[in-house]
């Protein structure tokens, strides 16, 4: 399950999205959230899932992959229906026995619900994905810089979650590789009650921490090695500047939200 999770990795390409100035697709990416929680519709996810899977398939990235990164929160999709198709009572019955009691209604709200999910994480997937993590820096740091008024630390903020993403695939990489080495060694992770598995999860999450700290300690003497002293004075190899590929995707998100918005008045589902 550990290879599974594709977040904070990047693929180098040359796509119309990878061209992208960052701040465009963090701005993208948190208007496509709002989209997916605007849309009260299946229509509109339908739209907004052929929207994500065109930018995709223009960046090369294959829809395996995507549905690949669903696997690790797989049980909380599965938590979702199962909460949302028990408890909504609303609507035609359609299963009774004994205390459990499923609606279409309930059936309906269930699947809405965890089809919104999937794509809130799909559309995550994207930025990540196609940016890289100094273009993601340097993206947040710029949008953070108006708050630089009321002394927030922009720079430091923006290279710390860039940083956290990028450590992200290290780190499960890390953890798969001493799973391994501890399941050559006689543990068993996958069998046996709850409280067993979390004690069989200690012998993990020891080197794992371990690692992760030494880690952060030698990224920290390589940053003080080069100087590293914040934001104060820092340039940029490359300057961020706004094309014509930037415009025509904030046009295509707001055709999307127009979309969106007309299907939940006139779609017919």
């Amino acid at each position: 399950m550990l290879k599974n999770i594709t977040l904070g990795q990047y693929f180098p390409g040359d796509s119309l999205i990878h061209r992208l100035d960052p701040r465009t697709k963090l701005l993208a990416t948190i208007a496509l959230i709002a989209i997916v929680f605007v849309s009260k519709g299946f229509c509109g996810f339908l739209l907004i899932a052929a929207f994500i899977l065109a930018c995709a398939a223009s960046t090369g990235i294959h829809l395996k992959f995507l549905i690949k990164g669903l696997k690790p929160i797989f049980f909380i999709i599965v938590f979702t229906f199962v909460l949302n198709l028990f408890f909504q009572t609303g609507g035609e019955e359609l299963v009774h026995i004994w205390i459990i009691r499923i609606t279409d209604e309930g059936l309906r709200m269930a699947s809405f619900m965890a089809v919104r999910l999937i794509l809130l994480v799909v559309s995550s997937q994207l930025l990540t994905l196609t940016t890289s993590p100094i273009s993601l820096t340097d993206g947040l740091e710029t949008l953070f810089r108006p708050l630089q008024v009321i002394h927030f630390p922009a720079h430091e903020i923006a290279m710390m979650m860039s940083i956290a993403l990028r450590f992200i695939p290290t780190l499960m990489d890390e953890a798969d590789k001493i799973m391994k080495a501890q399941k050559a060694r006689g543990a068993n992770f996958e069998t046996g009650s709850v409280v067993a598995r979390a004690k069989a999860m200690v012998p993990l999450l020891v080197p794992l921490f371990v690692g992760a700290f030494r880690r952060a300690e030698e990224l920290a003497l390589a940053m003080d090695a080069r100087c590293y002293r914040g934001g104060a004075g820092r340039t940029r190899m490359k300057q961020l500047k706004y094309q014509t590929i930037d415009l025509l995707a904030a046009l295509a998100i707001a055709a999307l939200l127009a979309a969106v918005i007309l299907l939940n008045r006139f779609g017919p589902f």
